[in-house]
Formats: C-alpha cells, structure tokens, sequence
C-alpha cells in the first residue's frame, strides 16, 4: 500500500496537467460555440420552424470572414472607416475602442511588425529582469542627447503591461522571435528554454 500512494499520486497530478487544459479548451469553444449559435438561432427557427443547431455559429463564422474580405479591399476598408468615426463620435466608445483595437492590431498578422525584437529589460528595479517586446525608439533632446527605446513589459499575459524607457545599450536581446516571445508570455514563462540563442 505505501508503494501505491506515491505511484498513484504521480500518475494522477501527470493526468490532471494533461487534461485540465484540454476541458478548459473544450469548455471555451463550447461556451462560445452555444453562445453566438443563440444570438442567430431565432432567426433560423422562425424561418425554418425549428431550431437548427449550429447554424447560428456557421453565421457568425462567415460574418467575420465577410467582414475581413471587405476589410482587405479599398473600398472596403474606406467604409469601415467611415463607421468607425461614426462609432468614435459615441462618448463611452471612443475612450476604450481605440485602446482594445491598437493593442489587437498589434498582434495581428498584418501588424505584427509593431514588435520589433523580443528582449530582456531591468525592469521593475536594477538587477531583476522582465521578457519585454521592443515596440520603437525616442530621442531626448538634452545635453548630452539620448537615445532610448520603448518596451512594451506584459503584466497581465498580452492584454496590459509596462511601457519603459530604457538605454539601447541596456537592452538584452533574446535571439528569439516574436513568436517565441508571446508563447513564453502565455505559457507564464514555463515555456523559456533553458538557454537563449546568442
């Protein structure tokens, strides 16, 4: 019986870390699959005389897959923009859609650029260090003038975080690429590798 607990106990917590994110991941699609299937699903049954599951969330994908091919032509993209001013023109909504939509541009395939270099930064104090993105560059006018970069340091995951100024040559890099950089982030770090490329 001794020798059982322990060979027990291992095999469970190893099956709990294996299935834990597969529910919550099943749990997540599913939570959005019934949700967004309900916003559509009257229409459909009013039409059809039944609920038809599924079709609602089938809706909702080719929606957003409309809206992406007209955000991709000129015209398109001049129309957005158009509701867009009208949408900012609304007093809540123009404080917080421009934040959410800049930070969800900056992970967008189109716009991934605006991560230049995943790196390491003294960051909150000297002598400890913080996985930061490097997101541009400053001058400070001044005697003698100076040359800084902006590093954009997740606090919450991608969502919020620290915008620091620091010296070029304080900088750190990783050799890792920006895609590397977000699966660290989102991993909280489990996923550094034990040695950084040069």
């Amino acid at each position: 019986m001794a020798e059982f607990r322990p060979w027990f106990k291992v095999r469970f917590i190893a099956g709990l870390f294996v299935t834990i994110p597969i529910v919550i991941t099943g749990y997540v699609l599913w939570f959005f699959f019934i949700h967004i299937d309900e916003i559509f699903s009257p229409f459909y049954e009013r039409l059809f005389g039944r609920p038809i599951y599924g079709l609602g969330f089938l809706t909702a994908l080719v929606l957003i897959l409309l809206i992406g091919t007209i955000a991709t032509n000129v015209v398109g993209r001049r129309v957005l923009q158009w509701v867009e001013r009208i949408l900012l023109a609304l007093p809540f909504f123009k404080r917080i859609y421009p934040a959410v939509k800049q930070l969800v541009d900056s992970f967008s395939p189109q716009k991934r650029s605006a991560f230049k270099e995943f790196v390491l930064v003294e960051h909150p104090r000297k002598g400890e260090y913080a996985f930061a993105f490097l997101t541009g560059s400053v001058t400070v006018a001044g005697e003698p003038t100076q040359e800084l970069v902006a590093a954009f340091v997740p606090t919450n995951h991608l969502y919020l975080g620290d915008i620091v100024l620091v010296p070029r040559d304080e900088v750190i890099p990783t050799g890792l690429s920006i895609e590397d950089g977000i699966r660290i982030i989102l991993s909280a770090g489990t996923a550094t590798p034990r040695r950084l490329p040069e």
